[in-house]
């Protein structure tokens, strides 16, 4: 799950975060309002959507720029009128773009310096690593392509946490002197207790900021929080935005479906991530595009195909669709219930492909002989994945 800039300054400061003051407003009459309370003569108003490279984008009714520097509360009124309610489009939304319902009005700072910092799990030892550099501004993919030897990664220990010695060790690497060290060791302890404590699976600030006056200070902030942990916090997932999803993916996650969305024409319906991911890999090599990923998981029931089919349905890319299923504790003529009831539910317009194969197989397979369902079966795979592509042209 992901959240808003605004909702991630509110997290970062329950943290003990510096950040700069601001609030989010939903019109302009609420941004010129904002903007007065703060009072201060340089204010920034910022696009609040789900992606990166908002300075740089373009609204769709030509107004450069999700992020603008204003300097009174009736420049701030106008610059929010020309973002809510707009599709900004950026190098991340693609050419649909994103709606903007809610713009950030906060204090400009003057910025000396541009860090980039983040937390995030190492996956390799299933442990937070800190991962810094002294370009901060840039995406840090950017960082790591031209000049790798500028990114720090520091190792913290799940047991000990972040240590007094790697915060000022951290804040030595990046290049803050003795005046700055005190505040950015703070900062950075706030930041680790803000990913335990919200049980992140990433922070990431860019740019963290050195300002004029010789502030340490958050500027942006991006989470990704670990979902299966999202019970113990309520306050975070009451955060969710379903007008920046997927409304596909939305709906998979009413019915405890594991769905994202691609932009292919073949369609697919398979238990377990892995089998998942083999069968995309499959439809790609014999020439075809994967509409979508979809992991029903290990102990659908039928009424979670059913709606998993009417997912794939309402994708109008969608030519084929191909159910893949290996039955261990799944077992298959559960899914074969689900097809068949799927089936007669959604009427069916396009060729659907199964290959079934594990637990009661057989079973499954006469259930669907025995349906009318008009389908195409295949012996493994490779069959499936050939009789799909082929499918999808046909259309």
């Amino acid at each position: 799950m992901n959240i808003h800039e605004y909702q991630a300054k509110e997290l970062l400061e329950k943290f003990g975060v510096a950040t700069t003051r601001g609030k989010v407003a939903s019109t302009p009459d609420e941004a010129e309002k904002i903007a007065r309370e703060l009072g201060a003569a340089n204010l920034v108003v910022k696009a609040q959507v789900h992606a990166g490279g908002r300075g740089k984008g373009t609204f769709q009714n030509g107004f450069k720029g999700g992020v603008h520097v204003v300097r009174s509360a009736r420049e701030a009124r106008e610059v929010a009128e020309k973002m809510l309610g707009q599709t900004l489009v950026t190098h991340q939304t693609g050419a649909a773009g994103r709606v903007v319902n809610k713009v950030l009005v906060a204090e400009s700072a003057d910025i000396a310096r541009e860090i980039y910092f983040a937390i995030l799990l190492d996956r390799a030892t299933a442990a937070p690593l800190v991962v810094a550099s002294t370009e901060g501004g840039v995406e840090i993919e950017s960082v790591a392509a031209t000049n790798p030897e500028k990114i720090i990664r520091e190792p913290v220990d799940p047991l000990a946490g972040l240590q007094p010695f790697q915060t000022r060790k951290l804040a030595q690497q990046l290049g803050f002197d003795h005046s700055q060290t005190k505040g950015a060791a703070k900062l950075f302890d706030g930041l680790y207790r803000t990913f335990i404590g919200c049980d992140c699976s990433m922070v990431e600030i860019n740019p963290l900021v050195v300002t004029t006056n010789n502030e340490v200070l958050a500027l942006d902030a991006k989470f990704n929080f670990d979902d299966n942990a999202l019970y113990r916090h309520p306050e975070i997932a009451a955060m969710r935005d379903t007008a920046e999803e997927d409304p596909r993916e939305v709906e998979a996650s009413k019915h405890e479906l594991n769905y994202i969305g691609l932009d292919g024409n073949i369609a697919c319906l398979v238990n377990g991530a892995g089998l998942a991911m083999a069968t995309m890999d499959i439809i790609k090599f014999y020439g075809g595009n994967p509409a979508n990923f979809l992991d029903v998981g290990g102990s659908a029931t039928e009424e979670q195909v059913t709606e998993a089919f009417k997912i794939l349905i309402a994708d109008k890319n969608v030519k084929a669709i191909l159910v893949n299923i290996f039955g261990g504790i799944m077992k298959v003529d559960v899914i074969a219930n689900g097809i068949i009831s799927a089936a007669k539910t959604v009427k069916l317009t396009v060729p659907l492909v199964v290959r079934l194969e594990g637990t009661n197989v057989e079973k499954g397979k006469k259930l669907l002989k025995e349906s009318g369902v008009t389908l195409i079966t295949a012996d493994d795979l490779a069959d499936a994945a050939q009789k799909v592509v082929a499918a999808a042209l046909s259309k």
